[in-house]
């Protein structure tokens, strides 16, 4: 009983009866979630069936030579990297931001069990250059890796700035991490020339078995500030199911020049649904927040659902097609490429 009162304790620290996000048992999303699944369920489906089935190629994906000499040099060019799973580098009026940085060999509080990285990392912490600032959506071990944060915090030159959801400053300090932002949905703060806001997506967080949705989650919306030489707006959704807050998203800042979109981790359906949408809601999510371009996060680097690894980006192919977009306005990178986007 004492570690239900706890929990529950945790739980309520951030209530305030005035935001809807905020319960006296923890926080929850603008749209009502399903109730949970059966994860023995899954996993026993996943036993009995074999999945994931392994990718036609054997994991053999083509890999891009970083441009790890450009990227250091690079202060005048806006440039996006897609270094693996939600780990991408922005390179916006000279600043450099990362999100969600993992580059450990496990998504896992553990270096024996839990998903192992099935791609090569061909980018290292040591490899990029200074890094400015570190967005962080929720504290899944997929997005949240201890080990990477620490190596960012120790960077030469000074700790880049993290900027949290509610709840994760807290953990941040207990390994020692103190260059700490913590912000709720459409909370808005500065760095440099860019203006950095945290808005809803639909998910969930926790790093224990019990303590569910004690943390915030979110997206990250970064854009120049009024009077930046070279205007420039991103959207990084994180990890997301589908909702409505890509429109609310699109109503609040009126569109944006390129979206971070996750299109993996998402069969099967019926326990996936709520938590991480499919390649064509992806699409829609593109549609929904007004992008000119996007790219496809959250796939091939972790074995995290049932689909093949490999399979994410052709049904993301077919579902730009059926939308009638043109294809590269919303494609995949190879692991350690760059795109150019000015």
């Amino acid at each position: 009983m004492a570690l239900v009162s706890a929990g529950c304790a945790a739980a309520g620290k951030y209530y305030d009866p005035d935001k809807p996000n905020r319960t006296p048992s923890g926080f929850r999303n603008t749209t009502p979630q399903e109730p949970r699944a059966s994860l023995l369920k899954w996993q026993w489906e996943r036993l009995t069936q074999g999945l994931p089935k392994a990718p036609a190629n054997n994991y053999h994906f083509p890999m891009a030579t970083p441009e790890i000499a450009w990227l250091q040099a690079n202060k005048s060019v806006t440039s996006a990297t897609w270094i693996s799973h939600a780990t991408a580098l922005l390179q916006i009026n000279g600043m450099n931001v990362i999100t969600d940085p993992i580059f450990s060999e496990r998504a896992s509080p553990f270096s024996f069990i839990g998903p192992k990285r099935k791609v090569p990392l061909n980018i290292t912490p040591e490899q990029l250059p200074h890094i400015d600032v570190v967005v962080i959506s929720h504290n899944h071990y997929d997005h949240l890796d201890q080990a990477s944060v620490e190596q960012l915090n120790r960077q030469a030159g000074g700790p880049p700035l993290f900027l949290v959801p509610l709840g994760v400053k807290e953990w941040m300090a207990g390994v020692g991490i103190t260059n700490v932002r913590e912000m709720d949905w459409w909370d808005k703060t500065s760095a440099g020339q860019l203006d950095i806001s945290f808005v809803p997506v639909q998910h969930w967080s926790a790093r224990t078995l019990t303590d569910r949705s004690e943390t915030l989650w979110g997206g990250w919306v970064i854009r120049t500030a009024d009077g930046a030489p070279h205007p420039f707006s991103v959207f990084f959704a994180g990890d997301t199911g589908y909702s409505k807050d890509f429109k609310d998203i699109a109503s609040k800042f009126g569109g944006f020049d390129f979206a971070l979109i996750p299109i993996g981790a998402y069969a099967p359906r019926w326990f996936m649904q709520g938590q991480h949408v499919d390649p064509e809601q992806a699409v829609q999510i593109h549609k929904d927040v007004h992008a000119r371009r996007s790219i496809g996060i959250h796939w091939g680097t972790f074995e995290l659902a049932d689909e093949p690894l490999d399979e994410p980006p052709q049904l993301l192919a077919e579902a730009v097609k059926k939308a009638g977009l043109p294809a590269q306005e919303f494609t995949v990178l190879k692991h350690g490429e760059t795109i150019k986007l000015d």
